[in-house]
């Protein structure tokens, strides 16, 4: 899931202590400054046509002193309890939540300088807000004072986790330390949020940076006449009408590199992705690396960690560096073999060309491409008439209804931040409000690549008012072009669904406390509803719902499914190695267990050769630009996606066995883990819903490791 890490970051005490020395706003920013009171707007999502820029620092101000004077009202309370601590400090922070919710969100999916400029200026605000916080010997001592007296409270299950999440934080956030150590861990969170800040606008510019502008239209041959019909549209809204324009972004890039017959053309631009922040220039992100990884060691020595991994993991369902390791060993040993053979594969294929050359890197996605054209007579190309995104997202929510019988109307008078935004109310099948769904798809250079859900607000009940969630899902597919509408590929229908089941946890949520409820589950953990849907995508029963020509409107014939099926263990020894390499990277750096500034490239390098990655395989994620790991909160948890695809696949298994859209195996997946957040361990949630720990046998078949 790609939640803003900064956001996360500021949710972290429900949000983080202003500065004594700031300035209160002044009396006309409290009459015309929409985050200073009470939302009017349907379900009071933000207000977004009535947000301007210059309100957010005024109202992250007012919202960090508000939330300190709340902290300073807990401080104060001679008997501390689960309700006046505990649940208050979960509470606290509404404002701060708000302004957060709307700038960070935005700041991914449509920044701007000024954006960025306020960015710099208030990440380390909220730093120094979360540390006065979390730092606070008066407030963990009550804190304290009520974990110490747990069991005497008759607490329920909910309000036990909670409980334990808190005091934990306070531990996990420095409290325990000496006066000089709390003014170390102080600066190195200052410097870590402006370095992850840094990380990411200087990816986005790398990314923004690469163009690559064909003149000749002999260049275009081997692309179909989708991709260059959106080339060319590219070009013209860059001011270059007559020439076609390809970039990085993934819609522009993965077309290229699958049907363009010009090899110095895919290499050119794959060159131009890996590169990304690399290239010695003033957007070069090896020396961030290098500090973010320091400080990270030297933060976890401070909390009696071993390693960065070691701090991070004890709160994940893995634990431990070394069960994340033997798990991806055991996927590692069968992949890399899988892997090899596909490469002998794609090379009798060039060399039954008389290509004359070596497969490389460049090479792999257009003669995989031809390879199962030619074993299973199955075109990419063939299927993207059947996914219009329109269809998609119809087929998605038709998924959800007939799983959970809720449902999904577009709504016109509600306010969003873009034009391309698409706003829907979510109602339970008794037509009760259950929440509001934004979405928006497509590329622009305002929006970070990727796709990514989060939350505008999370649900929570509080005083006996259920407060329901304002969702957001943001993705980059490929645009409409001329009279053609978006046609998605698979991977493109994959992630759509992968989203959504992450919206759905957060819609479906049904907790009393915002600190956990909804996604704020465990990292490994969280990518399990998201996953969990991407299994609809190539099921029959479910692809009659959406998989409809655009023209036509004729259902994907079954011919055309038995092909997919038939593929669906292609070309997995490269996805599961392109991936399981970023996922080792990730933890080498971050299993480092001394402060030092290291050569970035040589410390990838040695890091890839050490599992024997095969050089026509690049690493899904080098390390200048694995935005996953330096700022966006999976530091220590990229191996979290194939943690809950073991967990994916045996729930899965169990609609397989009773039946698609079963009510029984649907409400209980919905009850025991879409409702129930971090409510209890997730592990036990799971066996709730399953009735027994997750087997790996299922992973392993689905991937064709094994019959």
């Amino acid at each position: 899931m790609k939640k803003s890490f900064i956001l996360m970051l500021a949710l972290a005490f429900g949000i983080m202590s202003c500065n004594n020395q700031q300035t209160k706003p002044k009396s006309e920013d409290m009459d015309t400054n929409p985050f200073f009171t009470e939302y009017t707007t349907p379900y009071q999502v933000p207000p977004f046509d009535k947000i301007k820029t210059e309100h957010y620092l005024p109202a992250f101000k007012k919202g960090m002193n508000q939330q300190k004077e709340e902290v300073e009202a807990i401080v104060k309370i001679a008997d501390p309890t689960f309700e006046n601590t505990i649940a208050a400090l979960d509470y606290s922070g509404e404002l701060l939540t708000n302004v957060s919710s709307v700038f960070f969100n935005l700041k991914s999916a449509l920044t701007n300088s000024e954006i960025e400029a306020i960015a710099k200026e208030v990440s380390p605000l909220l730093s120094q807000h979360q540390d006065d916080i979390g730092l606070n010997p008066d407030l963990f001592k009550n804190v304290k004072a009520v974990f110490d007296k747990k069991d005497e409270l008759n607490l329920n299950t909910e309000q036990m986790r909670l409980l334990d999440k808190v005091y934990k934080r306070f531990v996990r956030g420095g409290a325990n330390l000496k006066a000089e150590d709390q003014e170390r861990f102080r600066a190195i969170n200052k410097e870590l949020s402006l370095l992850e800040l840094k990380f990411s606008e200087n990816q986005l510019a790398e990314t923004n940076a690469f163009q690559m502008f064909i003149e000749n239209s002999d260049d275009l041959v081997g692309l179909p006449q989708s991709v260059i019909d959106a080339a060319a549209d590219e070009a013209k809204a860059a001011g270059q009408e007559g020439k076609w324009l390809f970039t990085v972004q993934k819609p522009s890039m993965i077309p290229f590199l699958q049907y363009s017959e010009k090899r110095d053309l895919r290499e050119k631009i794959l060159k131009g992705y890996i590169m990304r922040g690399d290239n010695n220039n003033e957007n070069d992100n090896k020396e961030s690396v290098q500090k973010i990884v320091k400080l990270r060691v030297e933060r976890a020595h401070l909390l009696r960690y071993e390693s960065h991994a070691a701090y991070v993991l004890d709160e994940n369902m893995a634990k431990t560096p070394e069960n994340v390791f033997n798990f991806m060993d055991q996927l590692w040993e069968k992949a890399l073999p899988m892997a090899k053979a596909e490469v002998v594969e794609l090379q009798k294929l060039i060399d039954a060309e008389k290509g004359g050359f070596k497969l490389e890197a460049w090479d792999w996605w257009y003669y995989a491409e031809k390879l199962r054209k030619a074993k299973y007579d199955l075109d990419e190309e063939e299927m993207r008439p059947y996914f219009k995104l329109e269809n998609v997202i119809d087929g998605a929510f038709a998924v959800a209804h007939n799983l959970y019988g809720i449902s999904f109307n577009e709504r016109t008078d509600i306010p969003t931040y873009h034009p391309e935004a698409h706003v829907f109310e979510v109602l339970n099948n008794d037509n009760t409000h259950l929440g509001i769904l934004y979405m928006d798809f497509f590329p622009r250079e305002s929006k970070r690549g990727g796709a990514w859900m989060t939350e505008f607000r999370q649900q929570s009940n509080k005083d006996g008012k259920d407060i329901r969630p304002v969702i957001t899902v943001v993705c980059n597919f490929s645009k409409p072009t001329g009279d053609t509408p978006s046609l998605l590929n698979f991977d493109e229908v994959e992630t759509l669904f992968h989203e959504f089941g992450h919206a759905l946890h957060g819609l479906l949520s049904d907790c009393t406390y915002p600190g956990v409820a909804g996604t704020n589950v465990a990292r490994d953990f969280v990518e399990l509803p998201s996953q969990f849907m991407e299994n609809f995508c190539s099921e029959p029963e479910a692809l009659s719902l959406f998989a409809k020509h655009y023209q036509t409107d004729e259902i994907i014939p079954q011919s055309l499914v038995d092909k997919m099926t038939a593929s669906s263990h292609f070309n997995q020894g490269f996805v599961a190695v392109e991936y399981l390499s970023a996922a080792y990277l990730d933890m080498d750096w971050h299993t480092l267990k001394e402060p030092e500034m290291l050569d970035v490239n040589k410390f990838e390098k040695e890091s890839l050769e050490k599992i024997g990655l095969i050089p026509e395989i690049v690493v899904r994620y080098r390390s200048t630009y694995f935005a996953h790991i330096f700022s966006g909160g999976y530091s220590a948890g990229y191996y979290s996606y194939i943690w809950a695809e073991l967990l994916d696949a045996d729930a899965f298994e169990a609609f397989k066995e009773n039946g698609l859209f079963d009510q029984a195996t649907a409400t209980a997946f919905r009850e025991n883990v879409l409702s129930k957040g971090n409510t209890e361990d997730p592990m036990v949630l799971y066996e709730k819903f399953r009735g027994a720990k997750p087997k790996i046998e299922p992973l392993l078949r689905r991937k064709g490791f094994i019959q």
